[in-house]
């Protein structure tokens, strides 16, 4: 199934990146200033992974289940805040997971070209992997803004494959939510997940990922190599 696959495409926070702790900083910022309350590290790490608007709808929702939507004005605010904050401690503590940038480095010797497919707005995308000194390793970005639909639509999958010239058989996409697997499945790229990330609806594996690794270095056995 992976064999002869020319294409990587990766999810960014939870699979490349821990993220949480800034985003945690910067949700909480958000919601102090707007006179809501905060929450903890844990508690926000389970909203995350349906893009900055979805992360302010949870964060002002108090979970992650969203029951109605919140008043426009309030919404338009808090992004407003939030991106603002965001981008303040965008690289205090966010980090690579083990085993990233060496494998990064594995997969490029041996001729994968890779691109980044993320709900995180691209403003972000460019400076984190910059500051994380990976952005070399990447051919293409897209970001949860960049399209008229984020996964789990499988748009963003199905563009960077046009973007770079590869046909979609050629590619795998390589994630830790329901979001990466669905889009996958529906743009028919096999898909390689990650058990570490952040998963909160339930196992990873039971989205059906054609296969999974618990430390990112295993995606080396599951290509062949």
């Amino acid at each position: 199934m992976f064999k002869d696959r020319s294409l990587l495409l990766f999810d960014l926070d939870g699979t490349l990146i821990d993220s949480v702790p800034d985003l945690s900083r910067a949700l909480n910022a958000t919601l102090k200033e707007l006179g809501l309350p905060t929450y903890d590290e844990a508690t926000i790490r389970g909203w995350i992974g349906n893009g900055a608007a979805m992360l302010v709808k949870r964060g002002l929702a108090g979970k992650r289940e969203i029951e109605e939507e919140p008043q426009e004005a309030l919404f338009e605010r808090a992004m407003e805040i939030f991106l603002k904050n965001y981008e303040e401690v965008l690289n205090d503590a966010t980090g690579l997971y083990p085993e990233v940038e060496e494998t990064l480095k594995k997969l490029r010797e041996r001729g994968y070209r890779m691109a980044i497919v993320t709900n995180k707005p691209s403003q972000f995308v460019g400076p984190i992997l910059k500051n994380l000194a990976v952005e070399s390793y990447f051919d293409h970005i897209v970001g949860g803004e960049d399209l008229p639909r984020k996964k789990p639509d499988p748009l963003p999958l199905l563009h960077a494959c046009e973007r770079l010239g590869c046909d979609p058989k050629k590619a795998v996409m390589i994630g830790d939510s329901s979001n990466d697997i669905l889009a996958a499945r529906a743009a028919s790229i096999p898909s390689i997940a990650v058990s570490y990330g952040y998963s909160a609806e339930r196992p990873i594996e039971s989205f059906g990922p054609d296969a999974v690794v618990g430390r990112f270095g295993e995606i080396l056995g599951v290509l062949g190599f």
